[in-house]
């Protein structure tokens, strides 16, 4: 059982933002720092991309392991179990589908889980990011 109401569940809810989250933040501010020019939750790109170059066909995407359904730390709520289990399998086929999309359309697509970007591994994760994009930009 939910140690809340369901309305203050409803609410805490509501409230998660979909982009400018915490850990979209630290990376766009750690990448920028490191030189890398990009644009932030691009609307006319599918899926709305986290960080996107669009010269360079790179797109990123931070995936919180609740919402996309990481398969280390992602869990489901133990009230509304059905809602849950839909709501985040629509999540893993649609990123997915996204996937396909930029795939089949030559783009380089890149997912992080936001366990990479614990402390441990943030540098890390920041560094292997960096490099990627350098490696793209070389072929150009």
């Amino acid at each position: 059982m939910d140690n809340v109401s369901k309305e203050k569940r409803s609410n805490t809810m509501k409230a998660v933002k979909s982009k400018n989250t915490k850990i979209e933040k630290v990376v766009s501010k750690e990448i920028w720092g490191r030189g890398i020019r990009f644009r932030k939750n691009v609307k006319d790109l599918k899926g709305k991309p986290d960080i996107a170059i669009k010269k360079y066909k790179i797109v990123i995407f931070i995936d919180s392991c609740f919402w996309h359904g990481c398969p280390l730390h992602g869990r489901i709520p133990k009230s509304n179990v059905k809602f849950w289990n839909n709501k985040i399998k629509r999540n893993i086929e649609r990123d997915k589908s996204i996937n396909q999309y930029y795939t089949r359309k030559g783009w380089n697509i890149l997912r992080i889980w936001e366990h990479d970007l614990n402390k441990k591994k943030f540098s890390q994760t920041i560094d292997e990011i960096e490099e990627w994009i350098k490696i793209i930009k070389s072929k150009d």
